[in-house]
């Protein structure tokens, strides 16, 4: 069987033997919107319980939009235009108009990168700024949470007169699903605030997990903290496989996004019968897989699927790396996931724990294998489990660690599929490929 895995930026084919019992898990995508600009038009012409962004914008000095940064496909180019449209008519002229970078604790964009996020138009017309997390300085206090996090957010966004987010909903590691809130409890959050939310608190939570809405407790709080921040109106979208725009979500936060995880619960979930002896699984391709780090969020989406003591083998490219220095210090110092998991319960929370952390986690159910070739070699061997630099051998190499009648799924998106075992797949014989019944 020939899959093609969602690999950097043009995939990779791999071969797995017909003899193998293999299943491959693809989301149900939706269709995509046949005109793009009208579907986002519509969409904020008839917003989701709340006045249009024109009419909110009336009697306002100035609005601060925040955008995801070059870790995730958001269409941006796309969606701002009619947003910022918007907001003109409404009376805001251009030069208050601020675009703010969601970094949350992630290096600040590059002048290239702003112009592959925004386009040179908007870089002209607009003040943009790359969200600093670690600057205390550039952050409000809001206060704590009821349930005692204290929330920083940039100072640029909480002083504006109107709050906008513009982003994608798709299924997430801990918050269930992205989008919305998430923009600003984490992408405009202080150290401080994204430390307690990316605690043992949440992290080692159940609940807080891949598709997990509205009852998971990182979700609550990250709707809290937007509400203090102040935010006013948001406009997500749902992706297909090939990045275009298959569905718009504008208007009251709460409400438009709940409408968006609606949507894209049915449209990415995908169910076995069974767990699986191994699992193949990437991090859907570039941007996501740059570094290392966001590369876990494959791992995780896999481990739903997988059983104890299964094996799970992750091809991301990793051209950056491993991430930041603090994830990257963790990798390359901790022997075993349980060492880390110990060591990680009783100190204060480091910036970017919380992703060593969930692999830790994933370990601790299965055996890992890697295909990172963006790695440096002494790199790859910190890992724990096989790496190679090749998708191919990297297969072979898992395949010939399995018993002859292993149950393999693959999984080409990676993260982009929610992933559950239980009722409701039908298996094609012919393909291998299931063909998913809509979740009751």
């Amino acid at each position: 069987m020939d899959i093609s895995l969602a690999f950097d930026r043009c995939g990779a084919e791999v071969t797995l033997p017909d003899s193998l019992d293999t299943e491959v898990l693809r989301p149900r995508f939706a269709a995509g919107l046949p005109d793009e600009d009208s579907g986002i038009a519509s969409a904020l012409a008839n917003p989701i319980g709340s006045p249009r962004l024109d009419e909110l914008a009336r009697g306002k000095r100035s609005a601060a939009i925040a955008v995801c940064d070059i870790t995730r496909p958001a269409p941006n180019q796309t969606v701002l235009p009619h947003v910022i449209g918007a907001l003109e008519a409404g009376g805001i002229p251009a030069e208050n108009i601020t675009i703010l970078i969601a970094t949350g604790l992630h290096r600040e964009a590059t002048a290239e990168e702003l112009v592959e996020i925004l386009g040179p138009d908007l870089l002209e017309r607009h003040p943009v700024q790359s969200h600093r997390a670690r600057e205390i300085e550039e952050q409000v206090y809001l206060g704590e949470t009821s349930s005692g996090t204290p929330a920083f957010v940039d100072q640029a966004f909480v002083e504006a007169d109107l709050h906008i987010t513009i982003g994608f909903i798709e299924p997430h590691l801990m918050a269930g699903f992205s989008g919305g809130r998430k923009l600003i409890s984490i992408g405009l959050a202080g150290e401080r605030t994204i430390k307690r939310l990316h605690s043992p608190l949440y992290m080692r939570d159940p609940n807080a997990t891949e598709g997990s809405f509205p009852d998971n407790p990182l979700h609550r709080e990250l709707l809290e903290i937007a509400a203090m921040a102040g935010h006013d109106f948001m406009v997500d979208v749902a992706l297909t496989d090939t990045r275009a725009i298959a569905a718009v979500f504008a208007g009251e936060p709460v409400a438009a996004h709940a409408s968006g995880v609606d949507f894209v619960r049915q449209s990415t979930l995908a169910r076995v019968d069974e767990p699986a002896d191994a699992v193949i699984t990437t991090s859907g391709g570039y941007p996501l897989d740059l570094t290392f780090y966001q590369a876990v969020k494959g791992l995780t989406a896999a481990a739903h699927v997988v059983r104890e003591g299964g094996e799970i083998l992750l091809a991301a490219a990793c051209k950056e790396g491993l991430g930041g220095p603090e994830f990257s210090s963790l990798v390359r110092n901790s022997p075993d996931s349980e060492g880390l998991l110990e060591a990680l319960s009783g100190r204060t929370v480091q910036v970017d724990q919380w992703q060593a952390e969930k692999l830790a986690m994933v370990a601790r159910r299965a055996r890992l294998s890697f295909c990172v070739p963006g790695l440096a070699a002494a790199d790859r061997n910190k890992l724990w489990g096989p790496a190679h630099e090749d998708p191919q051998e990297a297969v072979d190499a898992m395949i010939g660690r399995l018993d002859s009648s292993a149950r393999v799924v693959v999984i080409p998106e990676g993260p982009y599929v929610f992933s559950q075992v239980g009722q409701g797949t039908d298996r094609d014989a012919d393909s291998g490929r299931s063909t998913l019944r809509p979740p009751l």
